[in-house]
């Protein structure tokens, strides 16, 4: 044992600025020693993780490298061949690659504002004393609860252009039927108006949770302060909400960016390619086309994209930082 080492003050073992001066085995060792319990029950975890996770990531930025599909994945004459960075080439210098980008884009957009600002409106109108508070609570978690299947066949049956409720509601009064699924702009609003449905009690049950864990006094000295109800939205709702929002909001974007259920059980990407995203996009290369070494770097594209906004949103908003 290193006496020097020991005999150091233990508030300035804990500086920044203190280095230990044993060797990096020695240290090591101690470590494993008084952690070593908390090594073991991490096994578990790290081995289910490596298997479900891990193994899964690396296979795919290998198979990401290739020309794999159905015709050379399990032949014994012809192997799937190295083509390096040529999937990825293929991707970047198809132009239809960055219509899709850009619808994609769009909708997560569009699906996480809404998500957000009708997710914090009916948290902020829960959060206040309201008679059958619990019940208005189960109603609006309940499109939270039901399968996405179910959700998607029946937003589908409502757009229907000639039985659909919606259609029918809008002739009753008047005005003309939209053909919801069969043009591409208004299957677009179609997908875009079940996915917010489906999207907001999520967000609004994060926010109320955050709203609740305001302590009332921030807002009672605001009062006395004389701060409109504007300004303490703004300088008490805003900053408390933010380590809670920056989670939800990212979660969010990764779910609604990669959300393939809704669109491809209600429009398939139709009509005319109108409702395609990445994910679809990536679904139709492997199970249509077969292309497996090229849906593979599509996901590697994907995972890319959602890494850089997920740090670009940490640190352009500090999300990380408490308040």
């Amino acid at each position: 044992m290193n006496i020097a080492a020991t005999a150091i003050p233990k508030e300035v073992k804990q500086s920044q600025r203190y280095r230990d001066p044993r060797p990096f085995s020695v240290r090591f060792r101690e470590h494993m020693r008084r952690n070593r319990l908390a090594y073991l029950l991490l096994i578990p975890a790290f081995v289910v993780i490596c298997a479900t996770v891990i193994y899964p990531f690396i296979y795919a930025f290998n198979l990401a490298t290739t020309d794999t599909n159905m015709y050379n994945i399990n032949s014994p004459t012809k192997q799937p061949q190295f083509v390096g960075v040529g999937n990825f080439v293929e991707i970047f210098s198809n132009p239809e690659f960055y219509t899709v980008l850009g619808r994609t884009i769009l909708w997560t957009a569009v699906n996480v504002i809404c998500h957000v600002a009708f997710g914090l409106w009916l948290a902020v109108l829960l959060n206040r004393n309201l008679k059958m508070r619990g019940l208005y609570r189960t109603l609006l978690v309940l499109p939270w609860a039901i399968p996405q299947l179910i959700v998607a066949m029946m937003w589908k049956n409502e757009f229907n252009t000639q039985y659909g409720s919606i259609n029918l509601i809008l002739q009753s009064i008047g005005l003309p039927a939209i053909p919801w699924l069969t043009d591409p702009f208004w299957a677009f609003v179609a997908v875009c108006i079940t996915n917010i449905w489906l999207g907001i009690p999520f967000m609004m049950v994060i926010i109320l949770g955050g709203l609740q864990s305001i302590s009332p006094e921030y807002y009672e000295a605001a009062q006395i302060d004389g701060a409109t109800a504007w300004q303490q939205f703004r300088n008490i709702t805003v900053p408390f909400l933010r380590p809670v929002l920056t989670p939800a909001i990212i979660l969010g974007t990764v779910w609604t960016f990669n959300n393939l259920n809704i669109i491809y059980l209600i429009t398939k990407g139709g009509p005319n390619n109108g409702t395609q995203i990445l994910v679809t996009y990536v679904y139709r290369a492997a199970f249509d086309f077969y292309r497996y070494g090229y849906a593979a770097a599509f996901s590697v594209v994907i995972f890319l994209i959602l890494l850089i906004f997920c740090l670009f949103y940490i640190r352009a908003t500090r999300g990380a930082q408490e308040v």
